[in-house]
């Protein structure tokens, strides 16, 4: 299963506005997320992490 790294936030930013994201976890193992969202509080975009995987496309290119 591919998870997302925490120290990689550090290297993220909304896709929108370049603003910081805030993580939010819902699901981890050790230093890895599983599940949960990133939020970036400039511009209020939610962005959702899968399996592992940030879907970090713009809102309107979302299925």
């Amino acid at each position: 299963m591919i998870e997302l790294k925490k120290n990689l936030i550090d290297i993220l930013a909304c896709p929108v506005c370049k603003g910081d994201l805030i993580l939010n976890i819902e699901k981890e193992d050790a230093n890895e997320v599983i599940s949960g969202t990133l939020y970036c509080s400039v511009c209020n975009e939610y962005y959702p992490i899968e399996e592992g995987i940030p879907n970090m496309l713009p809102p309107d290119l979302r299925e």
